[in-house]
Order: C-alpha cells, then structure tokens, then sequence
C-alpha cells in the first residue's frame, strides 16, 4: 500500500518538475492510471490516494473489476485495441472514452450501438506516430480525414487524440513521435470542424512522460511506476486478442 502510495506521489512531482520547466501549468496535465493486470485492491489504493481516472486495455479486464470498483466515484478511459464485438461491453461498464478509434468502421458500429442506447461518448483518435507495424492507430497521413468523417456520427464527441511513442532509448526518437501528435491536432484545429474539439493529447508513459509533458500532453497514462511491473510484455496489451 504505502509504496503504491509513495509511487503516486513521486509521479506527481515528475509531472510537476516537467511543467515547471515548460512553463505549463500542471492542473492542464492529468494522471490517468493505466491499471491493466492490476486487481482491484491496488486500484482502490490508488483513489484513496486521491486519484480519480484510469484506464484500462482488455475489455475482460474491465467486467473482472466492475463490481469491486463500482460504488467508488472514478472516471474510466478505454485505451486498448477495441474490437467491434466488445462495445456492447465498453457502454455496460460505463466507460466515458474510448481513447484508441482508429479506423471508421469502429465508429460507426459504435455510433450505431450509441443511438440504439441513447447515448453518446467522448473518443480520441490513435494515431500511429512512431510508424512501427507492432502498435495500431491510424496513419498520420489520414488522421485528418478520420476526424472529418467520424464528425460525422453525432454521438461521437471527438475531444482530442491519442499516440504511443516509439519503444526506443533515444529521447529525440520520442520526442519527434510527440511533436507529430501535437502538429495533427494543430492540423485539426485548423480546419475548424464542425463536432470536434482537440483538447486533449493523450500521450506519455512512466518512461517518456517528461517529454510528453514539454511537448503539450494533457494526459499521461502511467502504470508500471505506480503498481510495479507486470508479468506480460506491453506487446501483450496491444494485440488483436481481448
């Protein structure tokens, strides 16, 4: 518990020091726990702590910990791979976004499912920085195109986007994933579409989040510095299988 505890608080000061020297305010960062393989227990550590939003990749993982989690007020993104025969799911457990659409056929089977409910979700769309073939996420080329057509679907409130930089040791490699993120959102903005606001860049993890944060994240998805290391590889959470 305390070390989980400890961890939190050592991030938030790494968040801090990133704003500090960036000249940003940190109340425009937000610490989203990436809490795959992470039990409930931890989770609720992690709110007692003061902490409010996770997020979670296996939609498995999400039914596993619903009725731990349920009566404590928290707010929770998607940020896997989503498969078209999980959104029934994503809609039953409350999830408020959906951070990794990617392509339009999801979005529209997820506006569809939206109407049916009388609902609508906040999304993001992924893009594919760092071009590796491993991580999914739209093509930096057509992520302009992508927000035009899912503007359309009007249950669908596009509030920013999403990116996983490169697994690579070289900053500059990272920050450039970063840099590109942050040039599409300006893209986007520019092209004033109806339907879609890019506040967010979700982008950053326990390793590159300082950099992240200099290049104009608004949210940083932490896991392995605050519940430890898992027992998988990340290339475990990103494939096709949920």
């Amino acid at each position: 518990m305390n070390s989980i505890v400890s961890n939190i608080r050592s991030i938030r000061e790494r968040m801090e020091k990133a704003c500090a020297k960036s000249g940003r305010d940190p109340n425009e960062v937000r610490l989203l726990l990436a809490t795959k393989t992470v039990g409930p227990e931890n989770i609720k550590i992690a709110f007692q702590a003061g902490e409010t939003l996770i997020g979670e990749n296996k939609v498995q993982e999400i039914k596993e910990k619903a009725d731990s989690l349920m009566n404590i007020p928290h707010e929770k993104h998607f940020i896997g791979h989503l498969q078209t025969n999980k959104i029934k799911d994503i809609l039953k457990y409350n999830v408020s976004c959906v951070q990794s659409l990617d392509r339009l056929d999801l979005a529209q089977k997820l506006h569809q499912r939206l109407l049916f409910e009388q609902k609508t979700m906040n999304v993001f769309i992924q893009v594919n920085t760092s071009a590796e073939k491993s991580k999914f996420g739209i093509g930096p080329q057509d992520a302009v195109a992508l927000a035009r057509q899912v503007a359309k679907l009007d249950t669908l409130r596009i509030r920013g986007l999403m990116t996983i930089g490169i697994f690579s040791a070289e900053t500059g490699k990272l920050r450039e994933c970063f840099k590109l993120l942050k040039n599409i959102r300006q893209e986007i903005i520019r092209e004033n579409i109806p339907n879609v606001e890019m506040q967010e860049l979700s982008m950053g993890m326990s390793g590159d989040l300082e950099i992240a944060i200099e290049e104009g994240a608004t949210i940083v998805r932490v896991g392995t510095a605050i519940f430890g290391k898992r027992i998988y590889p990340d290339s475990y959470y990103w494939n096709e299988q949920q």
